[in-house]
């Protein structure tokens, strides 16, 4: 019997993010499902380019290669494919040994409806549709953004980068800076520094990786030889002295982050490009740019960042 997957920190991907599928969407979009489906089954065989998703995914679940007594995490696939024309993604998902069984193919309907049926901490997806609907619906997802694929096979280590307002945070601070102005954001901060702000979207996920960090701990302490392989990140244009709420909000959960840049507006992917996270999340868009454009991002559409 699978191991109870509520015990389990669980992903859900669309085949979208995990597998390039623009070439497929092409036929859908000029031809219709009924040339998509023969598309796809005279394809049947032919294995899928990698998505901007997948050097994270694998990753992630080489994490139950360091537990294998317990296999903390997941990954389901929710598709809008049927069952039929879902054949080819997971014949991919064989041929690139992603430890993948569990799915849900909806037949061009949204599966946004089934994460908390699977107790997913996140759903990661290309259709902006279903990610907001998700968010509108309270639960935890992100658009993956365009971009290079770059998966260095030799580097087994997986970096997490996060905003925090929005994105494990709610979007209370946010409220006030878009309302007023920087200096109001700053006195509200510092007047509410011994108050935890509120949960955001992804805060269910940074808390049970910080869980899967205190297993590492342990693990440390058994194996002074063992390397971690895990690592996460905040990125924040938040500076002092609104940094220290943050503190308080991490203390108050019980969780850390590896690396925290409190960076005062400066623009973000001057840290990501050294960091070279392989998944960042931010609510807002205009930070979700790369002059290189070879940092996997992941737009967030929470709170007061993305309304109109």
């Amino acid at each position: 019997m699978p191991y109870p997957i509520e015990d389990k920190l669980v992903i859900a991907v669309s085949s979208s993010a995990l597998f390039d599928l623009s070439e497929s969407n092409d036929v859908f979009e000029k031809s219709g499902p009924l040339e998509y489906k023969k598309f796809q089954e005279l394809n049947l065989d032919k294995v899928l380019e990698k998505g901007v998703a997948f050097p994270f995914i694998k990753r992630f679940l080489q994490i139950n290669h360091q537990f294998p007594d317990v296999k903390p995490v997941e990954v389901v696939l929710l598709s809008r494919n049927s069952a039929a024309t879902g054949r080819r993604v997971f014949r991919s998902i064989m041929h690139y040994g992603l430890d993948i069984s569990r799915a849900a193919f909806m037949e061009g309907s949204s599966p946004y409806e089934y994460i908390p049926a699977f107790n997913a901490s996140l759903f990661l997806s290309a259709n902006e549709n279903d990610v907001q609907n998700a968010i509108d619906a309270g639960y935890p997802a992100g658009v993956v953004l365009p971009s290079k694929k770059v998966d260095d096979e030799d580097d087994n280590e997986l970096r997490i980068a996060f905003d925090f307002d929005g994105v494990i945070a709610d979007d209370e601070a946010e409220s006030v800076f878009k309302q007023k102005d920087l200096p109001s954001f700053h006195d509200y901060e510092t007047e509410h520094v011994a108050k935890p702000h509120n949960p955001g979207p992804l805060a269910d996920l940074f808390k049970k990786l910080s869980n899967l960090q205190t297993l590492e701990n342990d693990k440390l302490e058994k194996d002074r030889g063992y390397k971690r392989i895990l690592t996460t990140a905040i990125v924040t244009a938040r500076n002092a002295p609104s940094h220290e709420r943050v503190i308080t909000t991490l203390d108050n959960w019980g969780v850390s982050a590896n690396k925290v840049f409190f960076l005062g507006g400066m623009a973000k992917d001057r840290i990501l490009n050294r960091l070279k996270p392989h998944i960042f999340f931010d609510d807002q868009l205009s930070h979700l740019k790369s002059e290189s454009g070879n940092i996997p991002m992941v737009h967030v559409p929470f709170g007061v960042a993305n309304s109109k």
